[in-house]
Protein backbone atom coordinates (compact mmCIF):
# COMPACT_ATOMS: atom_id res chain seq x y z
CA UNK A 1 0.00 0.00 0.00
CA UNK A 2 1.24 3.45 -0.92
CA UNK A 3 2.05 6.10 1.62
CA UNK A 4 1.91 9.88 1.31
CA UNK A 5 5.67 10.00 1.22
CA UNK A 6 5.59 8.02 -2.05
CA UNK A 7 3.42 10.62 -3.86
CA UNK A 8 6.10 13.33 -4.31
CA UNK A 9 4.70 15.91 -1.86
CA UNK A 10 6.82 18.53 -0.10
CA UNK A 11 8.11 17.85 3.37
CA UNK A 12 6.02 20.60 4.93
CA UNK A 13 2.87 19.02 3.56
CA UNK A 14 3.88 15.56 4.81
CA UNK A 15 4.29 16.99 8.30
CA UNK A 16 0.84 18.54 8.17
CA UNK A 17 -0.73 15.28 6.91
CA UNK A 18 1.05 13.29 9.62
CA UNK A 19 -0.14 15.76 12.25
CA UNK A 20 -3.72 15.00 11.21
CA UNK A 21 -3.11 11.27 11.74
CA UNK A 22 -3.06 10.17 8.09
CA UNK A 23 -0.27 7.93 6.74
CA UNK A 24 -1.89 6.10 3.79
CA UNK A 25 -3.77 7.88 1.00
CA UNK A 26 -7.22 6.81 -0.14
CA UNK A 27 -7.59 5.32 -3.65
CA UNK A 28 -8.77 8.62 -5.13
CA UNK A 29 -5.86 10.46 -3.49
CA UNK A 30 -3.32 7.93 -4.71
CA UNK A 31 -4.52 8.45 -8.32
CA UNK A 32 -5.25 12.19 -8.43
CA UNK A 33 -2.22 13.63 -6.57
CA UNK A 34 0.47 12.27 -8.97
CA UNK A 35 -1.62 13.24 -12.03
CA UNK A 36 -2.06 16.83 -10.76
CA UNK A 37 1.62 17.17 -9.93
CA UNK A 38 2.34 16.14 -13.53
CA UNK A 39 0.11 18.99 -14.83
CA UNK A 40 -2.58 16.86 -16.46
CA UNK A 41 -6.28 17.65 -16.64
CA UNK A 42 -8.28 15.27 -14.45
CA UNK A 43 -11.80 13.89 -14.51
CA UNK A 44 -12.32 12.23 -11.13
CA UNK A 45 -15.28 10.11 -10.07
CA UNK A 46 -15.50 8.97 -6.45
CA UNK A 47 -18.13 8.64 -3.75
CA UNK A 48 -18.62 11.25 -1.11
CA UNK A 49 -16.39 10.79 1.92
CA UNK A 50 -13.43 9.22 0.13
CA UNK A 51 -11.02 12.17 0.48
CA UNK A 52 -11.57 14.07 -2.78
CA UNK A 53 -10.88 17.43 -1.08
CA UNK A 54 -7.38 16.50 0.06
CA UNK A 55 -6.75 14.95 -3.34
CA UNK A 56 -6.68 18.37 -5.05
CA UNK A 57 -5.73 20.61 -2.06
CA UNK A 58 -2.37 18.93 -1.44
CA UNK A 59 -1.11 19.31 -5.07
CA UNK A 60 -2.23 22.97 -5.13
CA UNK A 61 -0.25 23.73 -1.97
CA UNK A 62 2.72 21.79 -3.29
CA UNK A 63 3.09 23.98 -6.42
CA UNK A 64 2.92 27.28 -4.51
CA UNK A 65 6.71 27.18 -4.02
CA UNK A 66 7.24 27.40 -7.79
CA UNK A 67 4.56 30.08 -8.40
CA UNK A 68 5.09 33.80 -8.22
CA UNK A 69 3.06 36.19 -6.12
CA UNK A 70 -0.37 36.80 -7.76
CA UNK A 71 -1.23 40.21 -9.09
CA UNK A 72 -3.65 42.52 -7.21
CA UNK A 73 -7.27 41.42 -7.60
CA UNK A 74 -6.03 38.13 -9.06
CA UNK A 75 -5.52 34.53 -7.89
CA UNK A 76 -3.16 31.72 -8.77
CA UNK A 77 -5.69 28.87 -8.34
CA UNK A 78 -9.48 28.95 -8.44
CA UNK A 79 -11.74 26.38 -6.74
CA UNK A 80 -15.46 26.50 -7.53
CA UNK A 81 -17.93 24.90 -5.11
CA UNK A 82 -21.75 24.75 -5.26
CA UNK A 83 -22.55 25.78 -1.68
CA UNK A 84 -21.21 28.10 1.01
CA UNK A 85 -20.69 25.21 3.42
CA UNK A 86 -18.57 23.28 0.95
CA UNK A 87 -16.53 26.40 0.14
CA UNK A 88 -15.87 26.97 3.86
CA UNK A 89 -14.94 23.32 4.28
CA UNK A 90 -12.42 23.48 1.44
CA UNK A 91 -10.88 26.66 2.89
CA UNK A 92 -10.52 24.93 6.27
CA UNK A 93 -8.73 22.01 4.61
CA UNK A 94 -6.35 24.42 2.88
CA UNK A 95 -5.50 26.08 6.19
CA UNK A 96 -5.09 22.70 7.91
CA UNK A 97 -2.75 21.13 5.34
CA UNK A 98 -0.92 24.39 4.65
CA UNK A 99 -0.15 25.40 8.24
CA UNK A 100 3.57 24.88 7.61
CA UNK A 101 3.46 26.64 4.22
CA UNK A 102 3.20 30.31 3.38
CA UNK A 103 0.04 30.84 1.43
CA UNK A 104 -3.00 33.09 1.21
CA UNK A 105 -6.58 31.96 0.75
CA UNK A 106 -9.85 33.84 0.32
CA UNK A 107 -13.48 32.72 0.34
CA UNK A 108 -15.99 34.48 -1.90
CA UNK A 109 -19.57 33.34 -1.33
CA UNK A 110 -23.02 34.86 -1.22
CA UNK A 111 -25.04 35.65 1.86
CA UNK A 112 -22.43 38.03 3.33
CA UNK A 113 -21.37 41.59 2.66
CA UNK A 114 -19.14 41.95 -0.42
CA UNK A 115 -16.97 44.72 1.06
CA UNK A 116 -14.57 42.50 3.06
CA UNK A 117 -14.22 40.15 0.09
CA UNK A 118 -13.27 43.04 -2.19
CA UNK A 119 -10.64 44.30 0.29
CA UNK A 120 -9.15 40.80 0.61
CA UNK A 121 -8.94 40.33 -3.15
CA UNK A 122 -7.38 43.76 -3.66
CA UNK A 123 -4.01 42.37 -2.53
CA UNK A 124 -4.29 39.19 -4.59
CA UNK A 125 -4.42 35.65 -3.16
CA UNK A 126 -2.80 32.32 -3.94
CA UNK A 127 -5.99 30.24 -3.75
CA UNK A 128 -9.53 31.55 -4.21
CA UNK A 129 -12.47 29.39 -3.11
CA UNK A 130 -15.78 30.73 -4.46
CA UNK A 131 -19.32 29.96 -5.45
CA UNK A 132 -20.13 30.75 -9.11
CA UNK A 133 -22.80 33.37 -8.49
CA UNK A 134 -20.88 35.72 -6.17
CA UNK A 135 -17.65 35.28 -8.16
CA UNK A 136 -19.39 36.35 -11.36
CA UNK A 137 -20.72 39.45 -9.55
CA UNK A 138 -17.21 40.49 -8.51
CA UNK A 139 -15.87 39.81 -11.99
CA UNK A 140 -18.55 42.07 -13.47
CA UNK A 141 -17.55 44.97 -11.19
CA UNK A 142 -13.82 44.38 -11.81
CA UNK A 143 -13.05 43.44 -8.18
CA UNK A 144 -11.64 40.06 -9.30
CA UNK A 145 -9.63 39.26 -12.42
CA UNK A 146 -8.72 35.75 -13.59
CA UNK A 147 -6.19 36.49 -16.34
CA UNK A 148 -3.32 35.09 -14.18
CA UNK A 149 -5.14 31.96 -12.96
CA UNK A 150 -3.31 28.76 -13.87
CA UNK A 151 -5.42 26.03 -12.15
CA UNK A 152 -9.21 25.66 -12.00
CA UNK A 153 -10.90 22.99 -9.85
CA UNK A 154 -14.62 22.23 -10.22
CA UNK A 155 -15.70 20.34 -7.09
CA UNK A 156 -19.10 18.61 -7.01
CA UNK A 157 -19.71 19.57 -10.63
CA UNK A 158 -22.94 17.60 -10.88
CA UNK A 159 -24.59 19.59 -8.10
CA UNK A 160 -23.50 22.88 -9.63
CA UNK A 161 -25.26 21.78 -12.78
CA UNK A 162 -28.39 20.81 -10.81
CA UNK A 163 -28.47 24.23 -9.13
CA UNK A 164 -28.37 26.03 -12.48
CA UNK A 165 -24.75 27.24 -12.29
CA UNK A 166 -23.79 25.90 -15.70
CA UNK A 167 -24.18 29.29 -17.55
CA UNK A 168 -22.19 31.05 -14.83
CA UNK A 169 -19.45 28.41 -15.02
CA UNK A 170 -19.14 28.89 -18.77
CA UNK A 171 -18.81 32.66 -18.32
CA UNK A 172 -16.12 32.18 -15.68
CA UNK A 173 -14.15 29.65 -17.72
CA UNK A 174 -14.19 32.05 -20.67
CA UNK A 175 -12.14 34.56 -18.61
CA UNK A 176 -9.47 32.05 -17.59
CA UNK A 177 -6.38 31.56 -19.83
CA UNK A 178 -6.64 28.66 -22.26
CA UNK A 179 -3.34 27.06 -21.11
CA UNK A 180 -4.73 26.33 -17.64
CA UNK A 181 -4.94 23.04 -15.77
CA UNK A 182 -8.53 21.93 -15.13
CA UNK A 183 -9.69 19.39 -12.56
CA UNK A 184 -13.32 18.22 -12.47
CA UNK A 185 -14.40 16.01 -9.54
CA UNK A 186 -17.83 14.60 -8.84
CA UNK A 187 -19.55 11.75 -7.03
CA UNK A 188 -21.84 11.09 -10.01
CA UNK A 189 -21.28 11.49 -13.73
CA UNK A 190 -24.49 12.16 -15.68
CA UNK A 191 -24.34 12.85 -19.40
CA UNK A 192 -24.39 16.69 -19.11
CA UNK A 193 -21.35 16.61 -16.82
CA UNK A 194 -19.44 14.45 -19.26
CA UNK A 195 -20.34 16.92 -22.03
CA UNK A 196 -19.08 19.76 -19.82
CA UNK A 197 -15.81 17.88 -19.29
CA UNK A 198 -15.32 17.55 -23.03
CA UNK A 199 -15.69 21.33 -23.42
CA UNK A 200 -13.27 22.37 -20.67
CA UNK A 201 -10.79 19.51 -20.28
CA UNK A 202 -7.94 18.76 -22.65
CA UNK A 203 -7.08 15.06 -22.87
CA UNK A 204 -8.00 14.45 -19.21
CA UNK A 205 -6.84 11.58 -17.09
CA UNK A 206 -9.99 9.82 -15.93
CA UNK A 207 -9.84 8.49 -12.41
CA UNK A 208 -12.69 6.29 -11.20
CA UNK A 209 -12.13 4.34 -8.02
CA UNK A 210 -15.68 2.84 -7.84
CA UNK A 211 -18.69 2.33 -10.12
CA UNK A 212 -20.56 5.52 -10.86
CA UNK A 213 -23.24 6.44 -8.30
CA UNK A 214 -22.53 3.49 -6.04
CA UNK A 215 -22.46 4.28 -2.32
CA UNK A 216 -19.60 2.96 -0.27
CA UNK A 217 -20.03 -0.51 1.19
CA UNK A 218 -19.56 0.51 4.81
CA UNK A 219 -23.04 2.10 4.89
CA UNK A 220 -25.84 -0.16 6.13
CA UNK A 221 -28.88 0.90 4.07
CA UNK A 222 -32.54 0.08 4.64
CA UNK A 223 -35.96 1.50 3.87
CA UNK A 224 -39.00 1.67 6.15
CA UNK A 225 -42.41 1.71 4.47
CA UNK A 226 -44.62 3.96 6.58
CA UNK A 227 -47.72 6.06 6.05
CA UNK A 228 -47.15 9.77 5.49
CA UNK A 229 -48.99 10.65 8.70
CA UNK A 230 -46.75 8.35 10.77
CA UNK A 231 -43.41 9.59 9.46
CA UNK A 232 -42.80 12.00 12.32
CA UNK A 233 -43.49 9.35 14.94
CA UNK A 234 -41.20 6.91 13.11
CA UNK A 235 -38.45 9.56 12.98
CA UNK A 236 -38.68 10.20 16.72
CA UNK A 237 -38.51 6.46 17.45
CA UNK A 238 -35.39 6.08 15.28
CA UNK A 239 -33.52 9.04 16.73
CA UNK A 240 -34.42 8.17 20.33
CA UNK A 241 -32.37 4.97 20.18
CA UNK A 242 -29.21 4.81 22.24
CA UNK A 243 -26.99 3.83 19.29
CA UNK A 244 -27.72 7.12 17.51
CA UNK A 245 -24.75 9.31 18.44
CA UNK A 246 -25.04 12.02 15.79
CA UNK A 247 -27.58 12.07 12.97
CA UNK A 248 -28.50 14.12 9.92
CA UNK A 249 -32.12 14.22 8.75
CA UNK A 250 -32.73 15.23 5.13
CA UNK A 251 -35.93 16.86 3.89
CA UNK A 252 -36.98 17.96 0.45
CA UNK A 253 -37.96 21.57 1.26
CA UNK A 254 -36.78 24.36 3.55
CA UNK A 255 -40.19 24.73 5.17
CA UNK A 256 -40.29 21.00 5.80
CA UNK A 257 -36.90 21.16 7.53
CA UNK A 258 -38.19 23.77 9.98
CA UNK A 259 -41.33 21.72 10.70
CA UNK A 260 -39.29 18.56 11.40
CA UNK A 261 -36.95 20.51 13.69
CA UNK A 262 -39.88 21.86 15.72
CA UNK A 263 -41.38 18.37 16.02
CA UNK A 264 -38.10 16.90 17.27
CA UNK A 265 -37.68 19.67 19.82
CA UNK A 266 -41.23 19.08 21.08
CA UNK A 267 -40.31 15.40 21.49
CA UNK A 268 -37.36 16.37 23.72
CA UNK A 269 -34.55 15.89 21.16
CA UNK A 270 -31.82 18.49 20.60
CA UNK A 271 -32.10 19.45 16.92
CA UNK A 272 -31.34 22.36 14.62
CA UNK A 273 -31.96 23.09 10.95
CA UNK A 274 -29.80 24.36 8.10
CA UNK A 275 -31.06 25.37 4.67
CA UNK A 276 -30.89 28.11 2.07
CA UNK A 277 -33.11 30.57 3.96
CA UNK A 278 -30.61 30.79 6.80
CA UNK A 279 -28.02 33.54 6.74
CA UNK A 280 -24.38 32.65 6.50
CA UNK A 281 -23.80 33.44 10.17
CA UNK A 282 -26.72 31.24 11.23
CA UNK A 283 -25.48 28.36 9.10
CA UNK A 284 -21.98 28.59 10.52
CA UNK A 285 -23.25 28.68 14.10
CA UNK A 286 -25.50 25.69 13.44
CA UNK A 287 -22.66 23.62 11.99
CA UNK A 288 -20.39 24.64 14.88
CA UNK A 289 -22.97 23.45 17.41
CA UNK A 290 -23.34 20.18 15.50
CA UNK A 291 -19.59 19.61 15.42
CA UNK A 292 -19.09 20.34 19.12
CA UNK A 293 -21.98 18.10 20.15
CA UNK A 294 -24.27 20.76 21.60
CA UNK A 295 -26.82 19.57 19.03
CA UNK A 296 -26.67 15.94 17.94
CA UNK A 297 -29.41 16.08 15.27
CA UNK A 298 -29.14 18.26 12.19
CA UNK A 299 -32.07 18.71 9.81
CA UNK A 300 -30.86 19.76 6.35
CA UNK A 301 -31.88 20.06 2.72
CA UNK A 302 -30.06 18.76 -0.34
CA UNK A 303 -28.31 22.10 -0.90
CA UNK A 304 -26.47 21.71 2.40
CA UNK A 305 -25.75 18.01 1.88
CA UNK A 306 -22.44 18.53 0.08
CA UNK A 307 -20.91 20.91 2.60
CA UNK A 308 -21.25 18.85 5.79
CA UNK A 309 -17.90 17.18 6.45
CA UNK A 310 -18.11 15.70 9.95
CA UNK A 311 -16.48 12.39 10.69
CA UNK A 312 -18.67 11.21 13.58
CA UNK A 313 -22.09 11.11 11.90
CA UNK A 314 -23.49 7.69 12.79
CA UNK A 315 -26.92 7.87 11.11
CA UNK A 316 -28.47 9.52 8.08
CA UNK A 317 -32.26 9.54 7.85
CA UNK A 318 -34.08 10.42 4.64
CA UNK A 319 -37.34 11.84 5.97
CA UNK A 320 -38.36 12.52 2.35
CA UNK A 321 -36.86 10.93 -0.74
CA UNK A 322 -35.03 13.26 -3.14
CA UNK A 323 -36.46 14.04 -6.55
CA UNK A 324 -33.07 13.40 -8.17
CA UNK A 325 -31.78 9.85 -7.56
CA UNK A 326 -28.14 10.99 -7.53
CA UNK A 327 -28.88 13.15 -4.47
CA UNK A 328 -29.48 9.98 -2.48
CA UNK A 329 -25.82 9.03 -2.92
CA UNK A 330 -24.69 12.43 -1.65
CA UNK A 331 -27.08 12.32 1.30
CA UNK A 332 -25.96 8.99 2.70
CA UNK A 333 -22.36 9.95 2.00
CA UNK A 334 -22.46 12.18 5.11
CA UNK A 335 -21.97 9.04 7.21
CA UNK A 336 -19.26 6.35 7.15
CA UNK A 337 -16.52 8.96 6.62
CA UNK A 338 -12.83 8.61 7.42
CA UNK A 339 -12.98 4.81 7.30
CA UNK A 340 -15.90 4.43 9.72
CA UNK A 341 -19.20 2.63 9.22
CA UNK A 342 -22.65 4.19 9.27
CA UNK A 343 -26.38 3.66 8.86
CA UNK A 344 -28.75 5.14 6.28
CA UNK A 345 -32.50 4.82 6.92
CA UNK A 346 -35.09 5.95 4.39
CA UNK A 347 -38.73 6.62 5.29
CA UNK A 348 -40.90 5.93 2.24
CA UNK A 349 -44.66 6.40 1.93
CA UNK A 350 -46.93 5.24 -0.87
CA UNK A 351 -46.44 8.43 -2.94
CA UNK A 352 -42.65 7.93 -3.02
CA UNK A 353 -42.50 4.38 -4.36
CA UNK A 354 -41.48 5.55 -7.83
CA UNK A 355 -38.62 7.63 -6.42
CA UNK A 356 -37.47 4.60 -4.45
CA UNK A 357 -37.42 2.44 -7.59
CA UNK A 358 -35.32 5.08 -9.39
CA UNK A 359 -32.81 5.08 -6.52
CA UNK A 360 -32.58 1.29 -6.48
CA UNK A 361 -32.07 1.28 -10.25
CA UNK A 362 -29.25 3.85 -9.86
CA UNK A 363 -27.32 2.10 -7.07
CA UNK A 364 -27.83 -1.33 -8.66
CA UNK A 365 -29.51 -3.19 -5.79
CA UNK A 366 -32.69 -3.22 -3.75
CA UNK A 367 -32.78 -1.75 -0.28
CA UNK A 368 -33.68 -4.00 2.60
CA UNK A 369 -37.24 -3.09 3.58
CA UNK A 370 -39.13 -3.33 6.83
CA UNK A 371 -42.41 -2.03 8.20
CA UNK A 372 -42.89 0.45 10.98
CA UNK A 373 -44.52 -0.43 14.28
CA UNK A 374 -44.84 2.45 16.73
CA UNK A 375 -43.13 1.78 20.02
CA UNK A 376 -45.48 1.20 22.90
CA UNK A 377 -45.63 4.12 25.24
CA UNK A 378 -45.64 3.43 29.00
CA UNK A 379 -49.15 3.36 30.38
CA UNK A 380 -50.15 6.32 32.42
CA UNK A 381 -50.29 5.71 36.18
CA UNK A 382 -53.86 5.68 37.50
CA UNK A 383 -54.80 8.76 39.42
CA UNK A 384 -57.03 8.38 42.46
CA UNK A 385 -60.35 10.03 41.93
CA UNK A 386 -60.97 13.02 44.14
CA UNK A 387 -63.91 12.69 46.53
CA UNK A 388 -67.01 14.31 45.15
CA UNK A 389 -68.54 16.81 47.52
CA UNK A 390 -72.23 16.49 48.19
CA UNK A 391 -74.34 19.05 46.42
CA UNK A 392 -75.68 21.73 48.78
CA UNK A 393 -79.36 21.56 49.52
CA UNK A 394 -81.08 24.66 48.20
CA UNK A 395 -84.49 25.56 49.51
CA UNK A 396 -87.03 25.71 46.74
CA UNK A 397 -88.58 29.18 46.44
CA UNK A 398 -92.23 29.95 46.40
CA UNK A 399 -93.84 29.13 43.11
CA UNK A 400 -91.33 26.43 42.03
CA UNK A 401 -92.21 22.83 41.32
CA UNK A 402 -89.34 20.46 40.34
CA UNK A 403 -91.65 18.46 38.09
CA UNK A 404 -95.10 19.92 37.68
CA UNK A 405 -97.78 17.63 36.39
CA UNK A 406 -98.88 19.91 33.56
CA UNK A 407 -95.34 20.43 32.19
CA UNK A 408 -93.27 17.32 31.27
CA UNK A 409 -90.04 19.33 31.22
CA UNK A 410 -88.33 19.04 34.63
CA UNK A 411 -87.20 22.10 36.49
CA UNK A 412 -89.72 24.54 35.03
CA UNK A 413 -91.66 27.29 36.75
CA UNK A 414 -95.43 27.20 37.05
CA UNK A 415 -95.80 30.07 34.60
CA UNK A 416 -93.84 28.13 31.95
CA UNK A 417 -90.65 30.18 32.15
CA UNK A 418 -87.46 28.16 32.48
CA UNK A 419 -83.83 29.13 33.09
CA UNK A 420 -82.39 31.69 30.71
CA UNK A 421 -79.25 29.67 29.90
CA UNK A 422 -78.63 25.96 29.80
CA UNK A 423 -76.92 24.74 32.93
CA UNK A 424 -78.22 27.41 35.29
CA UNK A 425 -80.42 26.30 38.21
CA UNK A 426 -84.08 26.52 37.31
CA UNK A 427 -85.22 28.07 40.59
CA UNK A 428 -85.21 31.78 41.21
CA UNK A 429 -84.77 33.86 44.33
CA UNK A 430 -87.47 33.71 46.99
CA UNK A 431 -90.33 36.04 46.28
CA UNK A 432 -89.45 38.32 49.17
CA UNK A 433 -85.92 38.86 47.77
CA UNK A 434 -87.06 39.82 44.31
CA UNK A 435 -87.90 43.48 43.72
CA UNK A 436 -91.42 44.19 42.52
CA UNK A 437 -93.04 41.26 44.41
CA UNK A 438 -94.43 41.06 47.84
CA UNK A 439 -93.41 38.45 50.40
CA UNK A 440 -96.32 36.23 49.33
CA UNK A 441 -95.33 36.35 45.64
CA UNK A 442 -98.08 38.71 44.51
CA UNK A 443 -97.53 41.93 42.66
CA UNK A 444 -98.48 45.35 44.04
CA UNK A 445 -102.24 45.84 43.74
CA UNK A 446 -102.84 42.13 43.13
CA UNK A 447 -104.97 39.96 45.38
CA UNK A 448 -103.54 36.68 46.69
CA UNK A 449 -106.14 34.72 44.69
CA UNK A 450 -105.19 36.50 41.45
CA UNK A 451 -101.49 36.01 42.14
CA UNK A 452 -101.93 32.28 42.75
CA UNK A 453 -103.99 31.93 39.59
CA UNK A 454 -101.29 33.80 37.62
CA UNK A 455 -98.49 31.61 38.98
CA UNK A 456 -100.42 28.42 38.24
CA UNK A 457 -101.08 29.60 34.70
CA UNK A 458 -104.82 29.23 35.10
CA UNK A 459 -105.70 32.86 34.51
CA UNK A 460 -104.21 35.66 32.41
CA UNK A 461 -101.69 37.77 34.21
CA UNK A 462 -102.85 41.08 35.53
CA UNK A 463 -101.88 44.04 33.34
CA UNK A 464 -98.59 45.65 34.20
CA UNK A 465 -100.06 49.18 34.08
CA UNK A 466 -102.69 50.87 36.08
CA UNK A 467 -105.89 52.33 34.62
CA UNK A 468 -105.61 55.88 33.38
CA UNK A 469 -106.49 58.46 35.96
CA UNK A 470 -109.25 60.95 35.22
CA UNK A 471 -108.23 64.08 33.38
CA UNK A 472 -106.64 66.68 35.59
CA UNK A 473 -105.96 64.25 38.46
CA UNK A 474 -102.41 63.29 39.22
CA UNK A 475 -101.53 59.71 40.03
CA UNK A 476 -100.36 58.95 43.50
CA UNK A 477 -98.55 55.66 42.69
CA UNK A 478 -96.14 55.03 39.85
CA UNK A 479 -97.06 52.30 37.45
CA UNK A 480 -94.93 49.12 37.61
CA UNK A 481 -92.09 49.28 35.18
CA UNK A 482 -91.33 52.97 35.59
CA UNK A 483 -88.30 54.47 37.28
CA UNK A 484 -89.91 54.07 40.68
CA UNK A 485 -90.05 50.31 40.12
CA UNK A 486 -86.78 49.24 38.41
CA UNK A 487 -87.18 45.54 39.10
CA UNK A 488 -89.47 44.75 36.19
CA UNK A 489 -86.90 44.80 33.41
CA UNK A 490 -87.55 46.97 30.36
CA UNK A 491 -89.22 50.32 30.96
CA UNK A 492 -92.56 50.54 29.25
CA UNK A 493 -92.92 54.32 28.98
CA UNK A 494 -91.00 56.78 26.92
CA UNK A 495 -88.53 59.30 28.32
CA UNK A 496 -87.24 57.17 31.14
CA UNK A 497 -90.58 55.67 32.04
CA UNK A 498 -91.64 58.50 34.36
CA UNK A 499 -95.43 58.81 34.12
CA UNK A 500 -96.78 62.04 32.75
CA UNK A 501 -99.95 63.59 34.13
CA UNK A 502 -102.36 66.06 32.64
CA UNK A 503 -101.55 68.54 35.35
CA UNK A 504 -97.79 68.30 34.79
CA UNK A 505 -98.07 68.37 31.00
CA UNK A 506 -101.47 69.53 29.75
CA UNK A 507 -100.34 69.13 26.15
CA UNK A 508 -100.07 65.34 26.56
CA UNK A 509 -102.64 62.75 27.34
CA UNK A 510 -103.03 61.23 30.75
CA UNK A 511 -101.47 57.92 29.68
CA UNK A 512 -98.20 59.52 28.51
CA UNK A 513 -98.61 58.81 24.80
CA UNK A 514 -97.16 61.31 22.35
CA UNK A 515 -99.55 63.45 20.42
CA UNK A 516 -100.28 62.35 16.89
CA UNK A 517 -103.74 63.49 15.92
CA UNK A 518 -106.59 62.13 18.01
CA UNK A 519 -104.78 58.97 19.19
CA UNK A 520 -101.16 58.65 20.30
CA UNK A 521 -98.80 55.76 19.72
CA UNK A 522 -99.59 54.15 23.03
CA UNK A 523 -103.15 55.51 23.41
CA UNK A 524 -105.04 52.72 21.74
CA UNK A 525 -108.36 51.19 22.53
CA UNK A 526 -106.57 48.19 24.04
CA UNK A 527 -104.60 50.26 26.51
CA UNK A 528 -107.42 52.74 27.11
CA UNK A 529 -107.21 56.02 25.21
CA UNK A 530 -107.67 59.09 27.31
CA UNK A 531 -110.72 61.22 26.40
CA UNK A 532 -108.81 64.43 27.05
CA UNK A 533 -106.25 63.60 24.36
CA UNK A 534 -105.45 66.87 22.60
CA UNK A 535 -105.11 66.89 18.85
CA UNK A 536 -102.52 68.82 16.91
CA UNK A 537 -104.36 70.98 14.35
CA UNK A 538 -101.14 72.54 13.09
CA UNK A 539 -99.77 69.26 11.77
CA UNK A 540 -101.03 68.46 8.30
CA UNK A 541 -101.85 65.01 7.10
CA UNK A 542 -99.37 63.32 4.74
CA UNK A 543 -101.52 64.01 1.74
CA UNK A 544 -101.42 67.80 2.25
CA UNK A 545 -97.67 68.12 2.57
CA UNK A 546 -95.61 69.78 -0.13
CA UNK A 547 -94.18 67.49 -2.78
CA UNK A 548 -90.42 67.06 -2.94
CA UNK A 549 -90.13 69.18 -6.06
CA UNK A 550 -91.37 72.30 -4.25
CA UNK A 551 -88.90 72.03 -1.39
CA UNK A 552 -86.03 74.48 -1.17
CA UNK A 553 -82.64 73.54 -2.47
CA UNK A 554 -79.54 73.65 -0.30
CA UNK A 555 -78.56 77.09 -1.55
CA UNK A 556 -81.96 78.58 -0.60
CA UNK A 557 -81.92 77.37 2.95
CA UNK A 558 -80.94 79.46 5.89
CA UNK A 559 -77.28 80.28 5.72
CA UNK A 560 -76.94 78.85 2.20
CA UNK A 561 -74.67 76.01 1.20
CA UNK A 562 -71.23 76.09 2.79
CA UNK A 563 -68.32 73.93 1.75
CA UNK A 564 -66.96 71.52 4.33
CA UNK A 565 -63.34 71.45 5.41
CA UNK A 566 -61.30 68.41 6.32
CA UNK A 567 -59.85 67.63 9.69
CA UNK A 568 -56.42 66.16 10.12
CA UNK A 569 -57.64 62.57 10.09
CA UNK A 570 -59.54 62.95 6.83
CA UNK A 571 -63.03 63.51 8.29
CA UNK A 572 -65.11 66.31 6.80
CA UNK A 573 -66.96 68.75 8.99
CA UNK A 574 -69.46 71.49 8.10
CA UNK A 575 -68.09 74.99 7.99
CA UNK A 576 -70.21 77.36 10.08
CA UNK A 577 -72.37 79.76 8.08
Amino acid sequence: MKQFSDLGLAETLLRAVSAEGYTHPTPIQAEVIPAMLAGNDILGIAQTGTGKTAAFVLPLLNRLAACTRPQPRGCGALILAPTRELAAQIADNIRTYGKFTRHSVAVVVGGVKPGPQIRTMARGVDILVATPGRLLDHMTTGAIRLHDTSVVVLDEADQMMDLGFLPAIRNIMAKVPADRQTVLLSATMPAPIRALAQDFLDEPVEVSVAPVSRPIERIDQKVMHVDAGMKRQALVDILAREEVERAIVFTRTKHGADKVRRHLEEAGLAADAIHGNKSQGQRERTLASFRTGNVNILVATDIAARGIDIDDVSHVVNFELPNVPESYVHRIGRTARAGKSGFAITLCDSSERKLLRDIERLIGNSLWAEGFTPRARPAARPVAAAPVAAAPVVAEPHGFDPNPGDDPRPGRHHDGRGPKHRGRPAHRKPAGDRPGLRSDGTRPGETPEAGLARMLGKAPAAPHHRAAAPAGEARTEAAPGGRDNPGRGKQRHRKGGRPQTAEANPERGANGGRRNGEAGRWATAEHGASPDRKANPERKPNGERKPNGERKANGERKGGWQPRRRKGNGERTARPA
